[in-house]
């Protein structure tokens, strides 16, 4: 889940309620699996990413990675199946033989890197049939996978639908030759296209169309031809999100046992360059020009940075997004059991050498990484934020108690608005209160 603008980025017996639902440990209903291997890496990501020797060649780290991932997906399975019984074989949830009631399949499984859309359609097939057999999967689970749009790198869509891919998410970017160029991309306009037009052809039944804005020497008018040229492709999801250069080391998250990678010196170069030719203002009009074009296309904001036809709303990130539990495998990639987050640290070597024991002698072990247990509340101020991403925001009661006077102060300053749904009243933000989120955010944490 990555952020939107940069400003953002019930009372009595119900508001218990909502209070006691952020803290009950639960199994998961998603699955994100963390495949890091590129051909390039660009000179903007804070993704964990392994590019070059490492992704393809003779030197390549790809199969020893892929069966530690296939190992680490055991291991967790192990896990829940001790915590919170065996996966149900279907949609249902029936009791175990020893009375304890099966855990629910997943609801979505999703293949994040990296571009995994690298990876050899024999082994989507072996991670999928371990995900299957220990997690379960539901028969109506949206599946996705990420993918870049270059001919070399968008793999085989037919083969991501035998494994059951009902979802691709192409990492566009731009659909300006010029601003490719500018943040190191590999591919081109008409290859988004062909991208696109290859997954529908192979009966994907959602598309993904990731763009940028506030790229250096983007006007909005050049940000409104991207939009356009993406509108033209008929995609069924869009995310837009505005060019973030972050420096993991200076946030003390790129050290040993840290979830992001360090900074290559060319790449802190580069940012240090670019962010020269960032406008804050600038990026406002991109993201209201945005709103403004998708909502009168007919297509929903239904979160900060995600637009999308009716019905294809991600069903995954809406997991992250209404704080429900999730599982998650792979070198830096992050899990959430309702009260625990945990992650695995970034470093490709000691996630390998965990689950892979040297001369094939002992026992795989839980990769390195850590974990945080929030109190209530922190859980409380996270649900509440997470909850105004969206368009439906959250119930005005959970507006009480301590977060009041900074939701008074927010609904006063034109960042939230009184709705209603379903016969009950909400606050959401506002597309100011999209722009400025972030000034909220900081008074409930």
């Amino acid at each position: 889940m990555r952020g939107g603008p940069r400003g953002a980025a019930r009372g009595g017996e119900r508001a218990s309620r909502y209070a006691l639902r952020v803290s009950i440990p639960l199994p998961p209903v998603a699955l994100y699996i963390h495949l890091p291997f590129c051909v390039a890496r660009c000179p903007y990501c804070d993704f964990t990413v392994y590019a070059g020797s490492d992704a393809r060649g003779p030197r390549a780290r790809t199969e020893r990675l892929y069966g530690a991932v296939a190992r680490e997906l055991e291991l967790r399975a192990d896990a829940l199946d001790e915590r919170f019984g065996a996966p149900a074989a279907g949609s249902a949830a029936p009791a175990t033989p020893s009375g304890r009631a099966a855990r629910q399949p997943l609801r979505t499984v999703y293949f994040g890197g990296g571009t995994p859309s690298l990876v050899p359609g024999e082994w989507l097939e072996r991670l999928m049939a371990v995900v299957r057999a220990r997690y379960g999967v539901a028969p109506d689970a949206e599946v996705t996978i990420e993918a870049n749009p270059g001919p070399d790198e968008r793999g085989d869509p037919a083969a991501f639908r035998r494994v059951g891919v009902t979802r691709i998410s192409f990492g566009a970017q731009s659909l300006s030759a010029a601003e490719l160029r500018r943040l190191g991309r590999r591919h081109s306009p008409a290859d988004v296209a062909a991208a696109v037009a290859g997954a529908r052809a192979a009966g994907i039944e959602s598309v993904n169309l990731d763009l940028l804005y506030d790229v250096p020497g983007q006007s909005v008018g050049d940000w409104e031809t991207t939009l356009r040229a993406a509108l033209a492709l008929a995609p069924d999801h869009l995310s837009l999100y505005a060019l973030t250069l972050d420096d993991p080391e200076a946030e003390g998250i790129a050290g040993t046992g840290g979830d992001h990678l360090p900074t290559a010196p060319g790449a802190r170069r580069w940012r240090e360059r670019a962010r020269l030719e960032q406008d804050d203002d600038r990026a406002a009009d991109q993201y209201v020009l945005a709103t403004e074009m998708l909502a009168s296309a007919g297509w929903r904001g239904y979160e900060i940075s995600n637009w999308a036809r009716p019905g294809h709303e991600s069903r995954h990130n809406l997991v992250y997004w209404e704080r429900e539990p999730y599982e998650a495998v792979g070198p830096g990639a992050h899990a959430f059991d309702g009260v625990v987050r945990r992650w695995n640290a970034a470093a490709m070597e000691p996630y390998v050498a965990a689950l892979t024991p040297a001369g094939g002698a002992g026992r795989s072990a839980i990769p390195p990484g850590g974990s945080e247990t929030l109190d209530e509340p922190t859980a409380q101020a996270e649900a509440a934020i997470l909850a105004l991403r969206l368009d439906r925001g959250l119930p005005a009661a959970a507006a009480s108690g301590p977060f009041a006077a900074h939701f008074d102060w927010a609904r006063s300053s034109g960042l939230l608005e009184l709705i209603e749904i379903a016969g009950e009243p909400r606050l959401r933000l506002t597309t100011r209160g999209r722009l400025l989120g972030n000034e909220l955010f900081a008074r409930l944490v």
